[in-house]
Order: C-alpha cells, then sequence, then structure tokens
C-alpha cells in the first residue's frame, strides 16, 4: 500500500535562525556581504547595461554610531519590484547565481570570476545584527521607478513605491542590535572593510576619505617589467607590512599561478605574496598566517592550513578565482583545487627562500637567527630545504650556536651530541676537552645530527646511550677488591662504576645518566599514556622494555688521571687502619674528597635523571660535598706534609 504523498513543513523563522545566526562566525561578517552583493550589482551592469560607465562604478559606506546605522551604496544594476519578490525575498535565491549558471553556460569565464556570491544566503546576515533592515533600490532597466524593501526579521518584508528622481543603484541601511553597536564605529569599520575589501577591482569608499580604501592595487596585479628587483621587492614588502597583522616581515616571497592553471581547473591559480615574519619562533610555535581572497574579497583570514606545516614562521595572501568557498563564505571546500593550491604554496615557500638565501644575504642571516629552532626541523620536511640549511642553521651546543662545518671541524670530524638536559657531566667534560657538544634536548636537534653525518660524513657521539659511551670511555681494568672498594665509596644505589680511560686524563670521574633507562621511566609514568595515543606508547614501550632500568648512571673512573692512580695504589698496597675495611685513612679520605668533586659536577637535570625523578637530595647533597672539601683544606693546612714527616 502506497503512502499518502505530503508537502514537507517548513519553519521559516526556525530556518532563518540557522543561516542567519549560526552560519557567520562574527557578526561583521554581514557588512561584508553587503559589500559583496553591491559589487556583484556593479558586475551585473557592467555585464547588462551597454549605456553604464565603468568610471562610475562605485561603493560608498556610511556610519553613525551614535544613531548604531550602517549605510551601503552602490551604482550597480538596482532591482526591479518583480526582482526584489524573486531574489532579495527569496532565501537561497539570487541574481548573482543566475549569472554564474549564464556565464558557465556560455563558458564566460571573466564573467564568472567577476562575480562573488554563490549561494544567495548573504543578505540573511543583515538581520543578525540587525533589528531594521531597509532597502532603497532602482534599476537601470526602469530607472524612473524606486522601491523600498523593510522588513525587521527577514520573514516578513512590506516593498513600497520609492521616492522619484533617484539615481540608479541601491541602498541597503541597518539600525544595528545594541550588542553590535561597534560595528557602525568608523574606525573600527575601516579597518575591518580596509582589510575585507582591499583587493576589490570596484572602488571602496568611507564617507568622508580623500581616496578608496581600495586604492592601491597588490603588487602582484601592478607588475611593470621595467621596475628594478630591488624597488619591487620594496612594494611586496611594503605590502606585507600593512598587510601582517601581528608581525614585521622580513622578506617576501612571491606566488605565482601555475603555467598549466588556465587550462586545467584543478591546477591552482593562486596568486599573492608570502612573507618571512620577525618574531622568533621555537620548535612547538605556529605563527602561519595566510588571507585568502576569492574572487576579490577576503573569504577567510585564518587559513593557516593551507601553509605547509614546517612553516610556523611564514605569513601570507593569496587569491584565486578557482578555489570554493562554504556556504557562510569564511572557510573552504577541501577540494582538488585546495590540494593543488596547497601543494603550490609549499613550492612558492621552498623556492622563496632558496631565492631569499642567493638574492638577499644579509635577510638570509637575519632569517636563520630568528628561527634557527624551527629551520632544524624545517630542514628534514625536504631535500631541497635541507640542501638550503644543512650547513648555515645554527646548532646550539655547549659553546654557543655553531653551524655544522664549524663543529665538525672543532672536533676533528666527531660530533657530539648530550642526549640530557643540561647542567651534568656533558658540559663539564666537553668544556675539560674544549669541544662543543650539541644540545640534544633542543627541538629536532638530535634528528638534524643523524641525517647530516648519513649524507654528509662524520661519526655522531650521541652520549648517555651504550653506542656513544663505548666511543669516548674506553673499557679498563682494577684488582676486585680495589673495584669494589671504590664503587662503595663512589657510588650511590642506582649508580654503576666503570673503569675507563678518557680525556682530558686530568679529570678523575665522570658519571654519565643513562638516557635509555630515563626515556623508560617516562613512557612507564602514568602521565605518559594521558599525552600519548595508546599504539605509539605501546610501540615506544616494545624498544623500552628491553632496557633494565636497574642502573640509571654509570661512573666512569679514569685509569689515566694520576689521582685515581694514587688512589688505586694506597687501596691496594697501604695498611688499613684497624676496625676500618679496605683502605687507609688518607684513600678514605681522597674517595671522599672525589665524592665530593662527583657532587659538584652533577646537578639539575642530570641528578634527577640518575635519581629517576623520586629523589631531591640535590641541596644537601651540594652542602656536604662543599663541606667536605672545606675540611680536607684545613686538614691540609693543620697537619702539613713537612710536619707529619718530622714527626
Amino acid at each position: 500500500m502506497s503512502g499518502e504523498l505530503r508537502s514537507t513543513g517548513v519553519d521559516l523563522r526556525g530556518l532563518l535562525t540557522v543561516l542567519g545566526a549560526h552560519l557567520y562566525s562574527t557578526p561583521i561578517v554581514a557588512v561584508r556581504e553587503i559589500v559583496q552583493n553591491a559589487h556583484d550589482s556593479i558586475t551585473r551592469r557592467r555585464i547588462e547595461d551597454p549605456s553604464f560607465d565603468p568610471a562610475a562604478a562605485r561603493i560608498t559606506i556610511e556610519c553613525d554610531a551614535p544613531l548604531r546605522t550602517v549605510r551601503v551604496t552602490d551604482t550597480g544594476s538596482g532591482l526591479t519590484d518583480d526582482e526584489v519578490h524573486a531574489f532579495l525575498a527569496t532565501i537561497g535565491a539570487g541574481y548573482t547565481r543566475t549569472l554564474r549558471d549564464a556565464a558557465d553556460a556560455a563558458a564566460d569565464a571573466e564573467t564568472e570570476a567577476d562575480l562573488i556570491g554563490q549561494f544567495g544566503l548573504g543578505f540573511l546576515s543583515a538581520f543578525v545584527v540587525a533589528t531594521d533592515v531597509t532597502v532603497d533600490t532602482c534599476s537601470y532597466r526602469d530607472p524612473t521607478r524606486s522601491w523600498r524593501y523593510h522588513s525587521t526579521d527577514g520573514e516578513q518584508y512590506s516593498l513600497d513605491p520609492g521616492p522619484p528622481g533617484r539615481s540608479v543603484g541601491t541602498v541597503v541601511n541597518l539600525r544595528l542590535k545594541e550588542q553590535y553597536h561597534l560595528i557602525a564605529d568608523p574606525t573600527s569599520l575601516r579597518g575591518v572593510l580596509g582589510r575585507y575589501c582591499t583587493l576589490l577591482d570596484v572602488p571602496v569608499w568611507m564617507d568622508g576619505d580623500a581616496e578608496p580604501i581600495n586604492a592601491e592595487a597588490p603588487p602582484w596585479r601592478d607588475l611593470d617589467p621595467s621596475e628594478g628587483a630591488a624597488d619591487r621587492r620594496r612594494r611586496d614588502l611594503d605590502f606585507a607590512n600593512r598587510f601582517e597583522p601581528v608581525f614585521e616581515p622580513l622578506c617576501t616571497m612571491p606566488v605565482a599561478p601555475h603555467p598549466l592553471s588556465v587550462h586545467d581547473p584543478e591546477v591552482s591559480d593562486a596568486r599573492g605574496l608570502l612573507w618571512v615574519q620577525d618574531g622568533g619562533t621555537y620548535g612547538s610555535t605556529d605563527n602561519r598566517h595566510m588571507a585568502v581572497f576569492v574572487r576579490g574579497m577576503m573569504l577567510d583570514d585564518d587559513a593557516r592550513d593551507l601553509l605547509p606545516y614546517w612553516a610556523g614562521f611564514i605569513g601570507g595572501v593569496i587569491e584565486s578565482d578557482r578555489l570554493t568557498p562554504t556556504a557562510s563564505r569564511e572557510d573552504l571546500q577541501h577540494d582538488a583545487v585546495y590540494a593543488a593550491t596547497k601543494e603550490a604554496l609549499t613550492e612558492a615557500a621552498i623556492s622563496g627562500l632558496a631565492t631569499v638565501a642567493h638574492e638577499q644575504p644579509e635577510v638570509w642571516r637575519r632569517v636563520l637567527a630568528r628561527h634557527a629552532e624551527v629551520l632544524r626541523g624545517t630542514a628534514l620536511c625536504d631535500d631541497r630545504l635541507f640542501d638550503l640549511l644543512a650547513d648555515v642553521v645554527p646548532i646550539p651546543t655547549s659553546q654557543g650556536d655553531i653551524t655544522m662545518p664549524v663543529l665538525r671541524r672543532a672536533s676533528g670530524d666527531q660530533v657530539h651530541v648530550a642526549l640530557g638536559a643540561g647542567g651534568g657531566f656533558e658540559e663539564m667534560l666537553f668544556r675539560a676537552l674544549q669541544v662543543p657538544v650539541a644540545r640534544g634536548e633542543r627541538y629536532a636537534v638530535v634528528s638534524f645530527l643523524r641525517r647530516y653525518v648519513a649524507e654528509r660524513g662524520g661519526t655522531l657521539i650521541e652520549i648517555g646511550t651504550d653506542a656513544g659511551n663505548e666511543a669516548l670511555f674506553r673499557p679498563g681494568t682494577l684488582p676486585v677488591e680495589a673495584e669494589l672498594w671504590l664503587a662503595e665509596q663512589l657510588c650511590r644505589p642506582g649508580e654503576a662504576l666503570v673503569p675507563s680511560h678518557f680525556a682530558p686524563a686530568e679529570l678523575p670521574i665522570v658519571l654519565v645518566p643513562d638516557r635509555e633507562v630515563e626515556l623508560k621511566a617516562r613512557l612507564d609514568a602514568d602521565e605518559a599514556d594521558k599525552r600519548m595515543a595508546s599504539a605509539a606508547l605501546a610501540l615506544a614501550r616494545t624498544y623500552t622494555d628491553g632496557i633494565d632500568g636497574r642502573v640509571r648512571a654509570r661512573l666512569y673512573l679514569n685509569l689515566d688521571c694520576s689521582a685515581v692512580q694514587a688512589l688505586v695504589r694506597a687501596i691496594t698496597t697501604e695498611t688499613t687502619v684497624p676496625g676500618e675495611p679496605g683502605g687507609s685513612s688518607e684513600a678514605r679520605g681522597a674517595a671522599r674528597l672525589l665524592r665530593s668533586v662527583k657532587a659538584l659536577l652533577v646537578t639539575g637535570d642530570a641528578r634527577h635523571a640518575i635519581d629517576g625523578g623520586g629523589d631531591d637530595r640535590d641541596g644537601n647533597e651540594l652542602l656536604d660535598a662543599l663541606t667536605e672539601i672545606a675540611a680536607t683544606i684545613e686538614r691540609m693546612l693543620d697537619d702539613p706534609p713537612d710536619a707529619r714527616d718530622e714527626g
């Protein structure tokens, strides 16, 4: 049995609420939509009215803050009474879409590119911000008659004859709701429209201004073959400075349409500028900023996802006729043209950085100084970027920021990197060796160094790993009783004594945290489960499960050090004090002094790693070490060797 055919009910008030109040993210969009309609009305008149003088094209915005009114006037085609009913008062209908469909059918790409509106919804935004909307219009088709549309909610409206003698075009007058009174502030509105309308090809005037707010064409539309490169860069930089909302641009990089874009609708037609921002960046910084104009009107002021993820220091502005807006015209549809545009911007950024490095070396040095940390990660994202940055991006080391060629020369083609957070043995050891050590805890340092030595030679020694420690500390041997005694005197729980040979010979001991055990401890902590996806955490633990976490640090005892050699002799040859197991009193005093030296050498994050994050004895241990050193000096002065000999 077939069901009865019924009509779908439409709650017009609910539909207006959804489309009007929830379609747009900010109320200022209402003014943008009305200006957009004015632009398309002028485009329509250019197409349909042979008598229209293009020089007469004009959009004027007036506002009155005390009265909370905004008025937008255009010299476009205007509307007849039938067109008001058919388009202005019909949701989803608009003459712009009618023109667009006709242009598409006639393969008139130029006309279609000039039209902004698409969905016939923009006029609804007026009712989001206004208690009262009045439209006075006169059509070029019947210039002797004008009409006045009036509505307070968009659901009901009146249409009456307007006063005779008004000129062809349309005036939209909004009386704003109290909460949106700031839209009528002239300074605020001028600033907003100065961004939204800066690329429109129709002059947009704020009432009382000496020139249109979009008087200056963007530099990529105004190319002069005779203009020198320096003048062109200066003009581009001036535009970028006007458009970048936060940071001062250091340099600009052009975005040009792909050569095939005229013929292939799925190739980017984007044109505009990218720029490198002057603000300093860090590993997690994302200051990407991208403004997108579609057919001359700003669509999205935060389209950062069009830029590559590594470009946290880049801003830009582009325009396109092929990117497709969503219904709110505040975002872009992620279609094939979007993907092509994203790829085009990545290529523009890569080639632009290379051009800056080649043609503007003084600017390039500033780029490297501002964004060194981010650029290390950037270098790993593309082979061309790595070639560009490998030898010039600064690497943080114990001797300051230096480049890879300098780092390699300073350490005999060996590159040392500490995986800890500093404050430990690494800084002390390499200060003694007078060799810079890279700071592996900083963003992308270890990954960058690994790729560098793999592609350009050299040896990477990762201190704190088994392989790195083996490269620094050659194994040595001690008599069993001496090794056991020294381990008891010098090591704390979780530390293992390792007799070794290493440089410099003057350094008696080095305490090395096991960074792999440190990683295991972090992953095993409850907090790790909150920060990492379960799959990634499980994968990491397949590596750390094989790590024995009982030894958190190794105390390397330098058998090349004369002081250590003397201590070993004292342990193995001198008589012991009765009642004291192993070692003379002098040996025990020397061991206490070495233990104090160890406490001085290992502090901060290194001590935290050695203690496993569960012990906070650093302050007391440091005081004990200083006390022991002072006491040793006092004993030496109170009982000098000569006095002992005489006795």
